[in-house]
């Protein structure tokens, strides 16, 4: 069969959740045309997700909606472990003001965002949504594009993709035709979740309550204004509503109060034992499933579109090796296991569990938040670092390798602006100290921009952030994690050629690619 042209495209994804949206807006932004293929019409307007940290800020900042995501998101104040009688055993504040710029922990209404994503969306020439379509299938695998068949009103149809994202959930078709299956990692419990929207007096603070009682483990936390949610482990025998809330709204109170929602989940973790075959990748929660407890599992998925979509841009784009996508498993995969076991651990911890042993967990549980300093280093980023791999060059004298660069504000065209504004979607050098001719040819010949950081105007954030990692210079990658690190005194990049390889293009955005080439092997030999 000779593939239709007019049925190519660049990428397509499917499922237009936040992650499918996400991803469609991060590869625009790098000029790669993509079609989002969903189920349903229009938005799913009762809510899901309502937690979101600063890292996920930054990546919806990266997709164009920062902005308006602060404008329709409330910062929270941290967490809060309550015995059975809801007294305060421990409280894990998170500031306003994190890493990334924005404050730690933010709540939000889910069919918000999904709104403000699908308005960037139709705003992006690059972008096409296909609402009330059914994907069908993905595959088979054959040496050109992919085949990605599915059905509307008008019958059936094809497309044919350079790659496909499958943003397509916890049911994901696209797993299956990759022939993925399913890890357990031990966490099964199910749930009931209650949203209400009120005017009246509930007790509450600006933060998440987590009620440690292995009798009735419940999390509590206000979503906005009037808005409300409450998730309480299912038992047995039959309690209303106002009867699970009694401790928070009092059962006299008889004003206004509409539950919008009352369901029952199912709470796992699970994690895919393969990420991708080909070009099919998987993303979100059709790669991973996270227990809610510490409130990671839509910021797993939008972390894995923003590590995926440059990699996948410079490969189709500018013919990087095709290498470098194996690095988005490879990165992503470890490190949504150690949030999944992170949320598994506190979810044990904080619920209880249901078994002989949750009364001695219980006790444990409140000594060791009388330890000094422990509620506070707990409170910290719950993003660990990338472990190390062909695009993080870990060591001793590399401690920042695999972490994010902070973003404060910084001076730039004559404005003032965020840090990721002005580096744009490239990947930088930046340095504290005069670069040196290697770095120098290095950063030419793979068109990377070399920013001095006494030229910003910061606050002293960049320069402090490098002191304490004795760095004089960090290779910064499009999303912002730090790909190499030039130690305090040292003059360059070590084993460039392990990284500089899968980076250099087949279509050099230099005005020279024979000089680049040159400058980059010369670079990469040293």
């Amino acid at each position: 069969m000779t593939v239709d042209e007019a049925a190519r495209v660049p990428v397509v994804i499917v499922g237009a959740g936040p992650v499918g949206v996400t991803a469609a807006l991060l590869l625009a932004r790098h000029g790669i045309p993509s079609v989002v293929l969903e189920r349903h019409r229009d938005i799913y307007p009762l809510p899901r997700a309502v937690a979101g940290d600063d890292e996920i800020h930054r990546i919806l900042q990266a997709a164009g909606v920062g902005e308006e995501f602060t404008a329709i998101s409330r910062p929270a104040g941290g967490l809060r472990l309550l015995d059975a009688r809801h007294r305060v055993m421990a409280e894990f504040r998170r500031s306003q003001q994190g890493h990334h710029g924005y404050a730690q922990s933010s709540m939000f209404d889910q069919p918000e965002l999904e709104r403000v994503l699908r308005d960037a969306l139709a705003k992006r020439p690059e972008c096409e949504l296909r609402g009330g379509v059914e994907v069908t299938g993905v595959g088979p695998e054959t040496a050109g594009p992919v085949r990605v068949t599915y059905r509307d009103d008008d019958g059936e149809h094809h497309l044919w993709a350079d790659a496909v994202l499958g943003c397509d959930g916890a049911n994901s078709l696209s797993r299956e035709a990759i022939g993925a299956v399913w890890e357990d990692l031990h966490f099964e419990e199910r749930w009931t979740v209650i949203d209400a929207e009120t005017t009246g007096p509930v007790r509450c603070w600006e933060g998440v309550d987590q009620v440690c009682d292995p009798e009735r483990p419940g999390t509590f936390m206000r979503v906005n204004e009037t808005r409300y949610r409450w998730e309480f482990r299912l038992r047995d025998g039959q309690e209303t509503v106002r009867e699970l809330i009694a401790p928070w709204v009092p059962p006299s109170y008889d004003g206004d109060f509409e539950v919008v929602r009352e369901t029952q989940y199912t709470f796992r973790a699970r994690l895919a034992d393969r990420w991708s075959r080909g070009r099919v990748f998987l993303l979100g929660d059709a790669a991973h499933l996270t227990p809610p407890f510490i409130g990671q599992g839509l910021c797993s998925g939008l972390r894995d579109a923003y590590n995926l979509t440059w990699k996948l841009a410079r490969v189709l784009r500018q013919g990087a090796d095709e290498r470098l996508l194996g690095t988005y498993e490879s990165e992503r995969r470890p490190h949504a296991r150690h949030v999944i076991r992170l949320a598994v651990i506190m979810g044990w911890a904080m619920t209880g569990g249901q078994d002989g042993a949750a009364a001695i967990r219980r006790r444990a549980l409140a000594a060791a938040c009388r330890i000094p300093g422990l509620t506070e280093r707990a409170g910290r980023d719950l993003s660990p670092p990338l472990t190390a791999g062909p695009l993080v060059r870990r060591g001793i004298r590399r401690r920042l390798a695999g972490t994010h660069c902070p973003q404060p504000w910084v001076s730039g065209d004559g404005r003032r602006t965020r840090l990721d504004e002005l580096l744009g979607d490239s990947f930088t050098i930046l340095t504290t100290a005069v670069p040196s001719p290697s770095l120098t040819a290095l950063a030419q010949g793979l068109g990377i921009r070399t920013v001095s950081v006494a030229d910003l105007g910061d606050d002293g954030t960049l320069a402090a952030w490098l002191r304490g990692g004795r760095a004089d210079a960090v290779l910064l990658r499009p999303d912002r994690v730090v790909l190499d690190v030039v130690p305090t005194g040292g003059r360059d990049f070590t084993a460039t050629a392990a990284w500089a390889s899968l980076l250099h293009t087949t279509r050099s955005p230099n005005p020279s690619p024979r000089t680049a080439e040159q400058s980059l092997l010369r670079s990469a030999a040293r």
